[in-house]
């Protein structure tokens, strides 16, 4: 069993094979949820069919998905997939591709991705998620606002078991804040998830031309603290491709200094019946919730234009 500071992994830490990150259950203490991290500059890389359901995530640049004929089956969009992508992770949501269980791929650039993945030995089918589809929600108020991208979550996608996000937190914002968990099984209130949190760091959008050197080292933080699942301690700067798991216990918050904006990928999936997202605030950190209404969001959100969802969870 990892102990309470083996949680966080910087880049390239976790490299297998073609592979830059791999999380999955051979992980001590990891069962329910996987990502794969890759540059691909051209590579194909194959993801073999199995009991693992895969959302294919482009993080910069578009990506080709060849999918196989278990995959393709019921999927009127081919078995040739090309995702458009974006410039970079700050630049609004991507249009991103779910493979059920029992499908297998591969995938070629030039791009950066992410494959989210999860065991399950429940099928769904291949369905491709636009960027115009991906719900965009600014959550919290004042410099609690951060910019969520729902694609792969319950309301949007059909999963067997992953709920899937990401989050930018613009510079000087924070964001899984107040802390909070999903540990314990207590329906309609609080559900078990294992969570991935995959980072980037980038100058904040607005700085003037010709302010960043090309040395820069764009950071942010994040912290997570131990509850009665168990023990965790996590207090670290991150930067691109770090990864932080949150097995158990309180996480938050994940800070953007104020020159640096801060990107996560969330991969959450558990082993309750239901597939839901269901948290528990610090009940010392809850109160700040009931200060939102009276502030308003960080008028510097959203990033890009997209239909917003007004939200102060």
């Amino acid at each position: 069993m990892a102990t309470p500071n083996e949680w966080f992994h910087p880049r390239g830490a976790l490299a297998r094979e073609e592979w830059e990150s791999v999380v999955d259950g051979s992980l001590p203490g990891w069962a329910h949820t996987g990502i794969r991290v890759a540059d691909l500059s051209g590579e194909v890389l194959a993801l073999p069919a199995g009991d693992i359901e895969r959302i294919v995530v482009p993080l910069a640049g578009g990506v080709t998905v060849e999918l196989d004929a278990a995959a393709a089956a019921g999927f009127d969009g081919g078995p040739v997939v090309a995702l458009a992508g974006r410039a970079s992770v700050f630049d609004g949501p991507t249009d991103v591709l779910y493979v059920g269980a029992g499908g297998g791929f591969t995938v070629r650039g030039p791009a950066r991705v992410a494959i989210a993945e999860a065991p399950t030995s429940q099928r769904r089918p291949t369905r491709h998620v636009a960027a115009a589809e991906v719900p965009v929600e600014v959550r919290g108020a004042g410099r609690d606002t951060r910019q969520v991208h729902n694609f792969g979550t319950p309301g949007t996608l059909d999963a067997a078991a992953l709920i899937v996000c990401e989050v930018i937190t613009p510079g000087g914002n924070w964001s899984s804040h107040p802390a909070h968990k999903h540990d314990e099984h207590v329906p309609g209130h609080e559900s078990r998830l294992e969570e991935i949190y995959y980072f980037e760091a980038a100058p904040a959008r607005g700085l003037p031309t010709g302010t960043v050197p090309e040395t820069t080292d764009a950071f942010g933080s994040f912290v997570t603290y131990s509850s009665a699942a168990g023990e965790i301690d996590t207090n670290a700067l991150v930067r691109t491709g770090d990864i932080a798991l949150v097995p158990f216990g309180y996480h938050g918050p994940a800070m953007a200094a104020p020159e640096y904006d801060l990107y996560y990928l969330n991969v959450m999936a558990g082993p309750d019946p239901e597939r839901v997202w269901l948290i528990s605030d610090d009940p010392r950190q809850a109160w700040l919730r009931d200060t939102w209404p009276a502030q308003g969001p960080d008028p510097r959100l959203p990033y890009a234009a997209a239909p917003i969802e007004g939200d102060v969870r």
